[in-house]
């Protein structure tokens, strides 16, 4: 009884966004401010006066017959209006979608066939149910995998194929549009038999909607070229010529058809296309939904644009259409007409039907040049040369796909050449996302910031690091690799301090990778700290135990970190004695001694002038059996320092003593001075030769290299 109580809850808590987003259609009506009406009919009578030439001629790129594009756009704008997000975004077939649906389904049908039309159908209400269900799932961040390059490579991609594939019917030829350098071969080789009257009144459209749009831009240059056309058609009966006309459309409403939506041959063959088309029209979409936002103000939710998306689909699939998307165009002339609300969308649709059952016989004296005409025009109008050179000039990775993008649609089947983009823009995000960069970083001028440095000398005691990306299974290796790198050419640095608030994920490979950077610092006899962690981070931190391995004490406030290790965590002798940088706010009031002892710096003595032993030799010289006079070890470094361990015999002279000269040191007995890491008796033995004492050596890499050695001793 529990058990069935708890499937019901769950099953309830499951359903529950899919009605939210179901119920948005009685959210509208209840929402609407009659305020808005007069605006949104006038809207909606300009939309419709734009989206009657673009339905039909994106219905001849899909190589459909003209009345589907009429049909995907009166039915698309009114499921968009209720069910789309967007408050200006209108649904409606669109050249590239277009393009793409007639290359997937001339794969396997036969253009012109009513098989080809009704696996259209089949088509759009698959790629609505895809749609639909990403929508319920709240998957509507997936648009954001697919690059922009790879829309860029695709619309202008298409733009060029379009512009290709109506030279023919501007000109009245019947070229090979296999690939633009067949169309321009066989454009060649046909050039002597255009029909003059169909290139004359196709180019002459052309000019006519180029001029009304320098001289007014604010007419509908396409329906008016149209309509000049049509006219000139009828008057002149160009059809008697041989001009190709479109035919009457049908005077109906879009009709209900029985879709084979049962034929699993078919769905199979449609599949790969479908989910092109899916894809393509999502990210098309979401762009456009959101360029529109950015202008309005309004903060549109992805997953009901999904919902949206695919109830247009769906619906345009049943009544008589194919695939369709937002477009641009007539989203952005809705906008700029003053539209408030999705219902001038309705409008739209309300009246592009009243035009299209009035206007329908006047079709059969449309000449397809001038509809090619037209479509040429909005061909053009896909390839973006501004975007596409910022892309060419800006990162390699995002102009390698969208020139391969680009080139799979012209020479590639277009449905492969599509996933083909978004498969590369996957494997980019990955590379991009498994590559995070990690730089060793410095206060800035002001000490206000820590900020990446290339040739900036780093504190010799502390490393800062700044990791730049999610800490995940992918990206853990390389995250390690560098750190360990950055160690490895800074051996000195026994500390490290990651800068984690770019990471806003990590995982339990991540979790490992810390742990191991923590032990490797801890075995060198230094630490790891972290800084700006994210809460989410923390938590995983905290669930798997990594907060108490490292210790709660390690996890510092950025404003506080660099002070709290300076002051009680590194080794101030180091600071005084070691080293010549001044590199955070806390070094600047340092007192130098070893610039007040008049004593070049270590990294200043000339190569050669101080002799060194290896620890080896020094411990065989000390305890052989021929150390007849053993020399005499001077450990240059601070009392507190000296107890932790030095050599045996060794005394304890810091290295102040020697650069002021107030100890007296034999002459006839060589010295060896030794430190932690051999800075200090570099300085100390160069200090004494000008002294006069010349049998001085130093321990090479000091006490550290001692105790790697394992000679190091306690002093009790």
């Amino acid at each position: 009884m529990f058990a069935g109580y708890l499937g019901k809850v769950n099953l309830g808590t499951a359903l529950k966004p899919a009605v939210f987003y179901l119920k948005r259609p009685v959210r509208l009506f209840q929402s609407y401010d009659r305020a808005n009406l007069r605006s949104d009919i006038i809207a909606g009578i300009t939309v419709a006066v734009v989206a009657l030439p673009q339905a039909i001629a994106f219905a001849i790129i899909a190589q459909l017959p003209p009345q589907m594009g009429l049909y995907t756009s009166i039915v698309g704008v009114i499921i968009g209006a209720f069910w789309g997000a967007s408050n200006q975004a209108l649904y409606g077939p669109a050249n590239a979608i277009s393009l793409l649906v007639a290359a997937a389904l001339s794969n396997s049908l036969t253009p012109g066939a009513n098989a080809f039309a009704l696996a259209a159908g089949v088509m759009a209400v698959m790629v609505g149910i895809f749609q639909v269900l990403l929508g319920m799932m709240r998957l509507g961040v997936l648009v954001n995998f697919v690059s922009h390059s790879v829309i860029v490579g695709f619309t202008s991609g298409a733009g060029l194929l379009i512009l290709f594939r109506q030279i023919g019917p501007l000109l009245g030829l019947q070229l090979d549009t296999t690939n633009p350098v067949s169309t321009l071969r066989s454009l060649v080789n046909g050039f002597g038999i255009i029909h003059l009257p169909t290139a004359v009144l196709g180019i002459g459209v052309m000019i006519l909607i180029l001029l009304l749009g320098k001289v007014k831009p604010k007419l509908p240059g396409p329906l008016i070229g149209i309509v000049a056309a049509s006219l000139l058609a009828f008057f002149l009966k160009l059809d008697e010529s041989g001009m190709a006309m479109i035919g009457q459309l049908p005077r109906t409403l879009p009709p209900l058809v029985d879709l084979p939506l049962f034929d699993w041959a078919l769905i199979s063959r449609l599949s790969a296309g479908a989910l092109a088309v899916g894809a393509i029209s999502l990210v098309q979409t979401s762009a456009i939904v959101r360029s529109i936002a950015t202008q309005t103000g309004q903060r549109v939710d992805s997953n009901q644009e999904f919902v949206g998306q695919g109830m247009v689909n769906i619906a345009v699939g049943f009544f008589s259409g194919y695939p369709a998307a937002a477009s641009f165009s007539r989203s952005a002339v809705n906008l700029k007409s003053g539209a408030k609300t999705p219902f001038a969308a309705m409008f739209s649709g309300i009246f592009l039907l009243t035009i299209t059952l009035s206007l329908a016989p006047l079709a059969a004296y449309l000449p397809k040049t001038a509809l090619s005409g037209v479509i040429i025009l909005i061909a053009y109008g896909l390839i973006d040369r501004g975007e596409l050179t910022r892309i060419w000039h800006g990162a390699k990775g995002d102009a390698a796909i969208m020139i391969l993008t680009l080139l799979g649609m012209l020479f590639l089947e277009l449905e492969f050449a599509v996933l083909l983009g978004i498969l590369f823009s996957l494997v980019l995000y990955i590379v991009r996302t498994s590559a995070p960069q990690v730089y060793a970083v410095l206060p800035d001028r002001r000490f206000r910031h820590l900020v990446y440095h290339s040739n900036e000398p780093l504190c010799p005691q502390l490393g800062v690091i700044d990791v730049l990306g999610d800490l995940y299974f992918g990206a853990v290796f390389h995250v390690e690799e560098i750190i360990f790198a950055l160690a490895e050419r800074n051996p000195e640095q026994r500390l490290l301090l990651i800068r984690m608030s770019r990471v806003n994920h990590c995982d339990f490979s991540g979790i490992h990778m810390l742990e191991s950077v923590a032990r490797t610092y801890r075995d060198r006899g230094g630490d790891v700290f972290l800084m700006r962690v994210s809460s989410a981070v923390s938590q995983v931190m905290q669930s798997t135990g990594f907060v108490t391995f490292l210790g709660e004490d390690h996890f510092l406030d950025e404003d506080e970190a660099i002070t709290h290790l300076f002051y009680h965590v590194l080794d101030p002798v180091v600071c005084i004695y070691e080293c010549p940088l001044r590199v955070f706010k806390e070094c600047q009031n340092l007192p130098k001694q070893m610039e007040l002892a008049g004593i070049p710096h270590e990294s200043e003595i000339p190569e050669g002038v101080v002799f060194g032993l290896m620890p080896q030799a020094l411990w065989q010289r000390l305890h052989g059996e021929t150390a007849v006079s053993p020399p005499l070890v001077i450990d240059v470094r601070e009392p507190r320092e000296f107890k932790r361990g030095t050599i045996p015999g060794a005394l304890s002279v810091p290295l102040p003593k020697i650069l002021l000269d107030s100890v007296k040191l034999p002459n006839n007995r060589q010295i060896v001075f030794v430190d932690r890491t051999g800075r200090r008796s570099r300085r100390a033995a160069y200090a004494v030769q000008q002294m006069g004492v010349m049998n001085v050596a130093i321990l090479e890499g000091g006490i550290v290299a001692w105790e790697a050695a394992g000679l190091l001793e306690a002093i009790g």
